[in-house]
């Protein structure tokens, strides 16, 4: 349903969605949706890229001769 006013009479009338709006509101949703799923993916390869960065920190470190306190207080 929408709502449609005049604005000359001011009279507001409900009248039902045509096919082509309904159809184009979908396509709107699916657009929105996929968009929100290609984030979350671009969110995850972040977060997966941020711990690799952080182990392969932690590793030179210790490679260099710090302890596991030490890497921990350098690495959070």
């Amino acid at each position: 349903m929408k709502t449609v006013v005049d604005a000359s009479t001011g009279e507001v009338t409900i009248q039902p969605l045509t096919e082509e709006e309904i159809a184009e509101l979908q396509a709107r949703a699916d657009a929105l949706e996929a968009e929100e799923a290609e984030a979350y993916i671009e969110a995850a390869a972040i977060l997966e890229a941020e711990e690799t960065a952080k182990e392969s920190a932690r590793a030179k470190l210790a490679a260099l001769g710090l302890t596991e306190a030490e890497v921990a207080a350098l690495v959070k």
